[in-house]
């Protein structure tokens, strides 16, 4: 484990493993470094963590393969106060540290929670960099709850610059958490959403990087996100025995509410131990997926995990979100659709 600080170039990871990937996990700031230090105490194989922040204290209880002290001639250590404009600078101060570190990058997460100050200014600059290097990107960001007023403008400017640089951006919305998890100590419930955004990514990298049932590599990946745009995760674990509830159970995630009707491309990954038929794997795939556009670009990958006996575990990367349109609806359709709305308000 190492501390990088501010301009001091770190060495060169080498030259890649021939048909290995090059996956990295990029932490910026606060809510970055918690998620990088969630995917190192579940354990990850076949990418490298990088934590980078402006606040000192934080990065060394973070942690990660690489630590990097952004803007340290800047801020002396102690954070960027919320600015993102501060947050920005510091990451530009570093920025050599960090090219060097994407140089050979094929797949690059960034996690990051917008509305701050590190993470907000620092994320897109990440993207930039390592899209600059022939990287894939994917961002899954957080963004503040509805109460902080200014962090949610600020989270707002951030998603706009982050989005001209990474392929996809999966934004969460710290305001699901509390219908589901509002009664859970804070620490707890934020280690919920946590784990979601973990769990994905290291589904996403091991089965890419370890031999699995149905294997996925690089390309695969490649093809799914390059053109994603809009993205959002699934998530979800039930019996075996019921691909119906397998499939109700990780569409209705209150977490990750979002209509991926006419989405244009999907990463499934099913985990499963030696019970699952073939024709139930079949089934879940097939549930999760009837409702994307007919020439969705869909790629599905299944490991065999024998520590979850009867159960099934999915994670999905779905892309090219915001395609569908609503068919219109006769006089009676629109009526009774009325109708059902008024009834759920009340």
């Amino acid at each position: 484990m190492r501390l990088i600080e501010f301009e001091e170039e770190p060495e060169d990871m080498g030259e890649l493993a021939c048909g290995v990937p090059n996956i990295l996990v990029v932490g910026c700031g606060g809510a970055g470094n918690n998620e990088v230090n969630r995917l190192n105490e579940i354990g990850i194989k076949g990418a490298k963590t990088i934590a980078l922040n402006t606040d000192s204290q934080a990065l060394h209880r973070t942690v990660a393969d690489v630590k990097i002290l952004i803007g340290k001639s800047i801020t002396s250590g102690m954070g960027a106060g919320g600015d993102p404009k501060l947050g920005k600078r510091c990451m530009d101060v570093s920025r050599p540290s960090v090219e060097s570190l994407v140089r050979n990058a094929n797949l690059v997460f960034i996690t990051a929670g917008m509305g701050g100050g590190t993470g907000t200014g620092s994320a897109p600059i990440v993207a930039e960099i390592a899209r600059e290097q022939g990287a894939i990107v994917v961002a899954i960001v957080t963004t503040p709850f509805d109460i902080e007023r200014d962090r949610l403008y600020k989270a707002e400017v951030g998603l706009d610059e982050l989005d001209q640089f990474a392929h996809s951006v999966i934004v969460l919305d710290n305001n699901q958490l509390i219908p589901q998890v509002g009664n859970k100590p804070v620490n707890e419930a934020f280690k919920v959403m946590d784990n979601i955004i973990a769990e994905i990514i290291k589904g996403i990298t091991e089965v890419i990087t370890e031999p699995s049932l149905i294997n996925l590599d690089y390309n695969d990946v490649k093809s799914v996100m390059q053109h994603g745009g809009a993205s959002t995760m699934l998530y979800g674990k039930a019996l075996a025995i019921d691909p119906e509830d397998v499939v109700e159970t990780v569409l209705s995630h209150q977490l990750l509410d979002v209509d991926i009707r006419g989405a244009t491309g999907a990463l499934v990954h099913i985990s499963c131990s030696e019970k699952l038929s073939l024709m139930n794997l079949q089934e879940i795939a097939d549930g999760i997926t009837q409702n994307l556009d007919e020439g969705a670009n869909v790629i599905l990958g299944a490991r065999i995990d024998p520590n979850l006996d009867d159960e099934v575990k999915v994670m999905s990367i779905i892309t090219g979100l915001g395609t569908y349109d609503e068919p219109e609806m006769d006089a009676a359709q629109k009526q009774n659709w009325d109708k059902w709305q008024i009834q759920a308000v009340w």
